[in-house]
């Protein structure tokens, strides 16, 4: 929601710059974590989340003065487990300074050993094209789906773990690893 309202227009401006339109942004979920300390925090306590509910999502962390959206200043990439199930969030800032990305912290429900993005709408292309293409982002794997690779997912990392690999077994035997020159 807060992609598409006022405060969400320094993230629609990249988006627009990456050639993201608004309706991929909507197909793939696409959202936008606000640049103010706790935006995020507010909107689930108004939704009766307690304190430790948002802590054990990671969707919050714990500061000296209480807790603090830890996605803010970032577009937001739902990640979701093999049977489309949300299971955490990638975070791309967009301005000024801090990590390029940030990903929920492992735990319960998520493992970026054992996930990966677009999988859980790649699958069926994977099976019908016998093949897979790994790439390393979140972009690169979105922007190989609207050019019509929906075999396009990406690891949760800069690696390939054997767990992504079995996982990628099930559905194809044919694996093509496009990563990053860096």
């Amino acid at each position: 929601a807060l992609l598409s309202a006022p405060e969400g227009e320094v993230a629609r401006a990249y988006l627009a710059r990456r050639n993201i339109a608004p309706e991929v942004a909507s197909r793939f979920e696409l959202g936008w974590s606000s640049s103010s300390w706790d935006t995020t925090w507010r909107l689930l306590k108004a939704e009766r989340v307690s304190e430790q509910e948002a802590l054990d999502a990671g969707l919050v962390l714990q500061g000296q003065r209480g807790l603090y959206d830890r996605f803010r200043g970032r577009v937001i990439f739902p990640i979701r487990d093999v049977s489309g199930r949300l299971i955490a969030f990638g975070g791309r800032i967009v301005d000024g300074e801090g990590a390029k990305y940030i990903n929920s912290p492992e735990g319960v429900l998520y493992s970026k050993r054992r996930n990966l993005y677009l999988l859980h709408a790649a699958k069926n292309a994977i099976r019908e094209k016998g093949r897979t293409i790994l790439v390393e982002g979140y972009m690169d794997a979105l922007r190989l789906h609207i050019h019509g690779y929906s075999e396009a997912v990406a690891s949760l990392g800069t690696a390939l773990t054997e767990e992504q690999a079995k996982l990628l077994k099930r559905f194809g035997d044919r694996c093509y690893i496009c990563y990053d020159s860096d």
